[in-house]
């Protein structure tokens, strides 16, 4: 029966990817209601402390956007873009880790695409060379900064096993940082010159495209149009809040405590997390006199409401599958594991492929890893390991880039699996969680 309810739990959330969007939590609830009413299983808690911190992140950073400051934050990048054309390859991936390390989601680097393709293209690179592992670095930086939904979920399981927020970012932002750095390194040499890909010079050939006109000497490249007032506010605030989480993970005596029942309980960073981003959210409307309406009609605010659906149905039936089978899959798992932990990796890589969602992946796998007695500093090593969604050419940033690369390198290859990304995105996987296993072993 516990196999049985596996493939049913898989069929779910199988359905729920190949819906998109919200499909995976409405999927994960009814399957939730399967393993229930069918099976019998007691259900678990719904996770609505997860759900509600990565609302109030979302709400920030839907301010944020409202307010002009994603769009202040692509100038900058621009600049920086621009001034080293030709180290655009690193550049490119350095730029878009930064930006969803900071903000949270990957969603703000399709912004700083377009930018990435055409400073390629001025500079005869191959676009699909920064491109390509660009887009990955956007997605590999949500299990490095302190307050996407992935690290969120991973923090709120893993706390009360001794982690805290600083030195779970101290394993996991350098490991994805020097993870996509590598991957870099091995694109800055992949394929063919522009000048010599017979995809490039047949665009040419018919008049599709056009070679890239030079800039005349000594006039400044183009930027993005000048802000929204408030824009750098907005920036400044937003920020000043991810390094308040930090501090209050850092330093838990800075936290509020009160004694009840005659033990002193302090503030949960949980709640130390949605207090700080609501606060910010509300400075950033005050202040930028952001519009509501823009702010809720926001792509981020709609990829923020659809990981919370699908974290809600998802990490639901998955957490009520796990401990209503915990003594069965304890018994015949943790010797293997115990014995190669590392191999935890490759279910974690297994299931993003099929969820498209870090945050989802965490909340529905890594109780297992916990039950199955894998210390916490190593499950922080594999925690890059989630960041499978690369694997199947259907996800949002990928599409984006391959529309952007006008020359048509960047794109989806005749069986589909042999796409721009599958290369970087698998070196930036291993390296990664290579990577990690070297940091938690210095930081723990």
């Amino acid at each position: 029966m516990v196999w049985l309810q596996l493939a049913l739990v898989l069929f779910f959330l199988y359905l729920g990817a190949r819906l998109g969007g919200a499909g995976l939590g409405i999927m994960g609830g009814l399957g939730l209601t399967v393993l229930v009413f069918i099976f019998k299983l007691q259900p678990t808690s719904a996770p609505i402390d997860v759900m509600l911190m990565i609302l109030a992140v979302v709400c920030a950073a839907a301010a944020l956007q409202a307010a002009g400051g994603l769009e202040y934050l692509v100038r900058l990048a621009e600049k920086a873009l621009r001034k080293n054309p030709r180290h655009i390859t690193f550049m490119g991936p350095i730029v878009t880790w930064l930006f969803t390390f900071f903000a949270g989601t990957g969603h703000v680097a399709y912004s700083v695409l377009p930018v990435i393709a055409e400073v390629a293209r001025e500079t005869k690179i191959r676009p699909e060379r920064p491109l390509s592992i660009s887009v990955i670095a956007s997605q590999f930086a949500i299990t490095g900064g302190p307050i996407s939904a992935a690290m969120v979920a991973m923090l709120s399981m893993t706390g009360e096993k001794g982690m805290t927020l600083v030195k779970l970012m101290a394993v996991t932002a350098p490991a994805t940082f020097l993870g996509c750095m590598v991957a870099a390194a091995v694109m800055n040499f992949y394929g063919k010159e522009l000048k010599d890909d017979p995809e490039y010079q047949r665009r040419l050939a018919a008049g599709e495209i056009t070679t890239a006109p030079a800039r005349p000497a000594g006039m400044p490249a183009m930027v993005s149009p000048e802000p929204e007032p408030g824009a750098k506010m907005a920036v400044g605030i937003f920020l000043l809040a991810a390094v308040s989480v930090v501090v209050l993970g850092a330093f838990p005596e800075l936290r509020p405590a009160w004694t009840v029942a005659g033990k002193l309980t302090r503030l949960s960073m949980a709640d130390a997390i949605q207090m700080v981003m609501l606060t910010a959210s509300a400075a950033i409307v005050l202040l930028a006199k952001v519009d509501l309406g823009k702010m809720m009609k926001g792509n981020v605010m709609n990829a923020g409401i659809t990981a919370v659906i699908g974290i809600f149905g998802i990490a639901w039936m998955g957490d009520t599958w796990f401990q209503n089978n915990a003594e069965f899959l304890q018994g015949g798992l943790k010797s293997m594991v115990t014995g190669a932990p590392w191999l935890f990796a490759f279910a974690l890589f297994f299931m993003s492929v099929l969820v498209n969602s870090q945050a989802a992946t965490t909340r529905a796998i890594m109780p297992l890893g916990i039950a199955l007695g894998i210390p916490v500093p190593l499950l922080a090593a594999m925690f890059p390991a989630v960041n499978g969604y690369f694997f199947i050419p259907n996800y949002g940033p990928i599409i984006a880039a391959i529309n952007f690369d006008t020359t048509g390198t960047t794109k989806i290859g005749k069986y589909v699996l042999n796409h721009s990304f599958m290369l970087p995105g698998l070196v930036a996987t291993v390296a990664s969680v290579l990577i990690g296993f070297v940091m938690q072993a210095i930081v723990f």
